[in-house]
C-alpha cells in the first residue's frame, strides 16, 4: 500500500509552514489561506486549516533508506530535539525488522522516521531531504480498532499487516510501503505519554493498481 496523500488539520499555518519547509526542508506544492502541501518523496503532506481553538494532535511516519537511520539521526538533530525512548534515540523493532527515531512538530505531532531492513531499499548517498522516501505511517484513532480494519479491509483490499499487532486496543492495516497503525483513544502514542485523540484525516492511498479515497472521524 503507497500513501500517495495525507490531510490533517493544524491551527497555525504559519508555524506549519516554517516547521516543514524551512526546518525539515520539503518543497511547498501550494499554499493559500486555509491549506498548505508539500512534497515528502512520492507523497503528498496537507495541513488544512482548524478552529483556532482547537489543538489537532497526530501521530505519521516517513520511510528513509534502511541503512540510513544513523545518519538520519544526526541530520535531525542539526535541526530539531528528537524524543528519547529507553535512554536512546533510535528504537528497535525487532518483530517489524525496522528502526526508527521519533520528534515533534509545531503542533506537537508525534513525527517517525523509520527504515525498514525488509525494503530492501539501502543507498550508497549520504542522507538528506531526497532520502525522505514516502508517507509510511497514519495513526487513526477509533473507538473499535478492529472494526475499523474490518471495514478497510472490506471497502478496499488492503490487509492487516502481516507483523502484527492485530488487538482490540492496536491493529495495523498495509504493508512496509504504508500502514494504518489503528489505537483506541485510551493508549498513548509510543514512545511519548501524549494520549491517541480522535482527529479528522484524509488520505489517497494506492494498493494493487486501485486507487481509494478514504476519511476518517
Amino acid at each position: 500500500m503507497e500513501i500517495a496523500s495525507l490531510t490533517l488539520l493544524t491551527n497555525n499555518l504559519t508555524e506549519t509552514k516554517i516547521f516543514y519547509e524551512h526546518t525539515i526542508g520539503f518543497s511547498k506544492i501550494k499554499e493559500t489561506e486555509t491549506n498548505i502541501s508539500f512534497a515528502v518523496g512520492t507523497s503528498q503532506l496537507i495541513f488544512e486549516l482548524s478552529d483556532s481553538n482547537h489543538k489537532p494532535n497526530y501521530h505519521f511516519a516517513f520511510n528513509i533508506p534502511s541503512n540510513k537511520i544513523n545518519e538520519a539521526l544526526e541530520w535531525m538533530l542539526r535541526r530539531t530535539s528528537l524524543i528519547s525512548a529507553e535512554n536512546n534515540y533510535v528504537i528497535n523493532f525487532e518483530n517489524w525488522n525496522a528502526k526508527a527515531i521519533y520528534f515533534y512538530d509545531n503542533n506537537h505531532n508525534i513525527l517517525e522516521f523509520i527504515s525498514r531492513a525488509d525494503l530492501n531499499n539501502d543507498t550508497d548517498e549520504p542522507f538528506s531531504i531526497k532520502k525522505i522516501l514516502s508517507i509510511s505511517e497514519i495513526g487513526l484513532v477509533t473507538d473499535e480498532p478492529l472494526q475499523t480494519a474490518a471495514t478497510l479491509l472490506q471497502k478496499t483490499n488492503i490487509n492487516f499487516f502481516k507483523k502484527g499487532p492485530r488487538s482490540t486496543e492496536f491493529v495495523a492495516v498495509g504493508d512496509e510501503h504504508g500502514l494504518f497503525v489503528i489505537s483506541n483513544p485510551t493508549r498513548n502514542w509510543y514512545p511519548t505519554q501524549k494520549v491517541a485523540e480522535k482527529w479528522k484525516v484524509k488520505t489517497i492511498v494506492k494498493t494493487n493498481g486501485n486507487v481509494y479515497e478514504l476519511e476518517f472521524n
